[in-house]
Order: C-alpha cells, then structure tokens, then sequence
C-alpha cells in the first residue's frame, strides 16, 4: 500500500496510484481554530505547533499534507522583508500593511537576504529545528511575485503600476522574484531530502492574457525553471479561466484552483498538469454536511475519470473546516 505521500507524488508525476489520493494545503487561518489554541500560542509556541502538525497525520493518516509541517506567518515572511508593517492577531493570521512610499521607493530596492531580512531567517531556523529533531519534511512554499507584490505596494497602486508605469513595476516584480527564488533555495538546503516546491499566487489571476504574457510569464517561468527534477505545486484558487492556456505551459506539475472553475474545463486546458481540486472549500468543507462533501468529491471523480486527480479543497482549506468533512473526501476515494 502506497502512502500518502507516495500517491501524491506518483499522480504529480504523472504515474499511477493505488488509488486517488488526497491531499490538502492547511496553514495558520485554520490550524490554530481546528486545535481550539489562539493564534499567537500557535505561532510562537513550537511545542503546540509541533504538537497540531503531528496531529494531522495521527488523525487523517490517508491524506497528504502540502507543503506539511508549513512554517509560516500567514502572508507575511516575504512582504516583512520589504518593509512592510505586520500586524498580529489572536484569533487570525497577521495582517500587512503596504509600505509608505509605494513603488517609488521600491522600484530599484536590492532583493533582500532570506538568511537575514524580514521572518524568512525565522523560517529557515525552524526548518533546521525540525530537522534536527529527526521530522524531515519534503517540501517548502513561497508566495508567488504577484501575491507578495501586492502585500507591499497594495492591490489598487499593483494594478494600476501594470497598467501606468510598466518599466518600474517591471523592476520591482523582477527583484521580488530573484528573493522568491533565493528563499525557496534557502529553505531546500536545509531539508535532508527535498522534494517539491509550492508557490501561491492568487493575485496574477487577476490580470488580462496580455499582461500575463508582458509581465508574468517570464516570472514564472524563472520560478518554476529553477526547481527542475523537484515537484512543482501552483495554488491560484482566484477565478480565471481565460490564463488557463497561458498557465499549461508555465511548467509546474500539479495545480491547485478556484472550485468556481468547473474542474473538467481545467483538465481539457492543461491536460498534462494534474489538478489538485476541487471541492469548495467554504460552502461545501466548511459549511455543508459530510454527505455533501462526499458528493461534490465524487462528481469531480466523475468529471475527470479519476486521471491525474489530486482530491483536495479548491484552494486553502478554510477556518471551520470540521475534521469530518476531510474524513468525507477520503471516503470518496475508498470505492
């Protein structure tokens, strides 16, 4: 019998698994609510948050956890680097506030150092941590250019940047994505036996298909043409089905996406990706009954003839999510 890990991997690499696996991105909007601890215990306590990680895989022992053992801050470990202001709460991740001064005093910034600026050191320390305490994860994540830009020059002055002042955005994503990669490398050198990468961007939905080929693309395809041999998981859970054909040449393996996209439209557009989807995640995982989580999860069975499905939350499971509706999604795959 293949382990989680194993059918998730086998399926990202376009081999077969013993069955469908499953496999779901959780992190700190609902991990500390999940285990009934305030966020910042959850943060700041390492014996709690090594307890609930753990706890994942005694209860849900037939599910894949992507990246697993997540160290993270909620958005916050790249934009801190930046300058941007975080701010914490007890009953939520923490927030960002964009820089003062905006893409003028970022436009020409060097990258900052992963091993010293902002929380990503605390990351890779944690990292070393765990693995001198023998728990050895395979994969680490980073938020993708778009995703990080917006966190420090903020979602309207991104947008209308694309739009009005090309050149000095261009630079700007340009030196985000040189720190994107060199965090992810960072945080790879210190796993014993790396394997896969997860990057999330939500925000590079959001453009038009000439934008994404102007800016994103050559981003992207940096990323994911750095980490060769490695799996190469792309979260995106904003609807866009118009860079669906845009996004099927970027190079990652698996992709995890918006359930407002029907999933069978998904695969016709990237046939060789596998598709790690795609029940809603909030009016479904969180808010329906088992039974309806089971249903939804078989229809995307159904839908896709079980080829190349990853089943999982059609993006980040959400705050609330009760344990049986993830006991529903492996029933799924069970007969």
């Amino acid at each position: 019998m293949m382990t989680p890990w194993e059918r998730f991997a086998a399926v990202a690499r376009h081999g077969q698994a013993d069955r469908i696996p499953v496999a779901l991105i959780v992190d700190s909007p609902w991990l500390p609510g999940y285990a009934g601890i305030d966020t910042l215990d959850y943060f700041l306590r390492d014996d709690e948050w090594l307890r609930i990680n753990r706890g994942l895989q005694e209860r849900f022992p037939d599910v894949a956890w992507i990246p697993g053992f997540w160290i993270e801050y909620g958005m916050a470990a790249e934009p801190s680097a930046f300058g941007a202001r975080v701010l914490w709460h007890h009953d939520r991740p923490p927030s960002v506030e964009a820089v003062r001064g905006g893409l003028a005093a970022m436009a020409d910034i060097d990258p900052p150092d992963p091993r010293e600026h902002g929380f990503m050191p605390l990351v890779l320390q944690r990292y070393a941590t765990l693995e001198r305490a023998g728990i050895h994860p395979t994969m680490v994540a980073a938020r993708g250019p778009f995703a990080v830009a917006n966190w420090v020059l903020g979602a309207t002055d991104l947008m209308l940047a694309l739009a009005m002042e090309p050149d000095p955005i261009a630079r700007f994503l340009d030196t985000v994505t040189t720190t994107i990669i060199a965090f992810l490398h960072a945080q790879l050198d210190i796993l014993r036996d790396p394997q896969g990468i997860l990057v999330l961007d939500d925000l590079v939905g959001m453009i038009s298909p000439a934008m994404f080929e102007q800016f994103a693309r050559p981003l992207f395809s940096r990323i994911f043409g750095e980490f060769d041999g490695l799996i190469k998981v792309f979260h995106n859970d904003t609807p866009c089905p118009h860079l669906l054909k845009p996004f099927s040449t970027l190079g990652f393996d698996v992709f995890n996406f918006s359930h407002l996209t029907d999933i069978a439209t998904v695969q016709a557009a990237l046939p060789n990706v596998a598709l790690m989807g795609n029940v809603p995640p909030l009016q479904v995982m969180a808010e329906g009954t088992a039974a309806q989580v089971e249903q939804f999860a078989r229809e995307c069975i159904r839908k896709t003839g079980g080829r190349g499905l990853i089943l999982s939350a059609g993006g980040g499971v959400s705050p609330g999510t009760p344990a049986e509706a993830i006991d529903a999604l492996v029933r799924a795959t069970q007969s």
